[in-house]
């Protein structure tokens, strides 16, 4: 069986569109009718997301933590108690491509690392959307970390202990993790998914943040609050390979590395 968990935190005016697309994709041919849950963690919600993952017979689990990194191992979780041999991760602002689980199994890996794009950059300057385009490398052999675009196998999830309860780089800490358990880690652009840009992010530190430094870096001025933003997943931006966990350090730095490699990324779940 094969599981896929999607945090939210009052994700309504996005959650249906992601959930179709994952529902498409659980749907295509190659899995050969191969088994498929879906969960949607919600986390604080308060607006109308569980009705919407009901209306599409999707089934939800509740905390009430704020936390995405609680949210994506209570997902595992669940999923995991169910026989799912396989955990793949997106985000609820994010799409999937129809073919996302059949690509992220070809690779026959421990985990698979997939890019993200985005189609509408409403909210952003141009300047921003040049930076991002510029710097990141959408081709396989990327180090990119995205939990918009994540899957591993359920033995090797199990093997480095899962998702840390960590509000920022959950899935940066994984992938190290992971790599800490010697696993077999491809980084492939196969899996597509499509996530949003949208400034008021879910998540501190998330895929917004990092847009939002990069517009700041562009303005020549630092993004207001930085404390508050420490472990904004510099190493998202980096485009050679290096240990993860060194990389998680604070927006100062993605601010510099943003300026200096002119670059650009994160992933999040928003």
């Amino acid at each position: 069986m094969i599981g896929i968990a999607i945090p939210a935190h009052n994700e309504a005016t996005s959650l249906a569109a992601c959930l179709d697309s994952v529902l498409l994709a659980a749907r295509h041919p190659a899995l050969d009718g191969e088994q498929t849950d879906v969960i949607v963690v919600l986390d604080a919600c308060t607006d109308a997301s569980i009705q919407i993952a009901a209306s599409r017979g999707v089934r939800t689990v509740s905390v009430n933590a704020r936390n995405v990194g609680v949210a994506r191992a209570l997902g595992a979780r669940c999923l995991l108690g169910a026989g799912a041999r396989w955990l793949a991760f997106t985000d609820a602002d994010s799409r999937v491509a129809p073919d996302w689980l059949v690509a992220q199994l070809a690779l026959r890996a421990d985990a698979v690392c997939g890019c993200i794009e985005v189609d509408d950059w409403t909210g952003r300057t141009e300047e921003v959307r040049r930076r991002f385009l510029e710097g990141y490398t959408h081709a396989d052999g990327h180090r990119h970390i995205h939990g918009a675009n994540l899957g591993v196998s359920s033995h090797a999830y199990r093997r480095c202990g899962g998702f840390q309860p960590v509000k920022v780089s959950e899935d940066v800490a994984l992938v190290d993790a992971l790599l800490q358990c010697e696993a077999n880690i491809v980084w492939s652009s196969a899996p597509r998914v499509t996530t949003s840009a949208r400034a008021d992010a879910r998540a501190r530190g998330g895929f917004g943040d990092t847009l939002s430094a990069l517009g700041a870096v562009a303005h020549d001025r630092m993004p207001p609050s930085l404390d508050t933003l420490a472990g904004a997943r510099p190493q998202r931006i980096a485009t050679a390979p290096a240990p993860l966990s060194r990389h998680t350090s604070s927006l100062p730095r993605l601010a510099h590395e943003a300026a200096a490699l002119r670059v650009t990324e994160n992933g999040e779940t928003a």
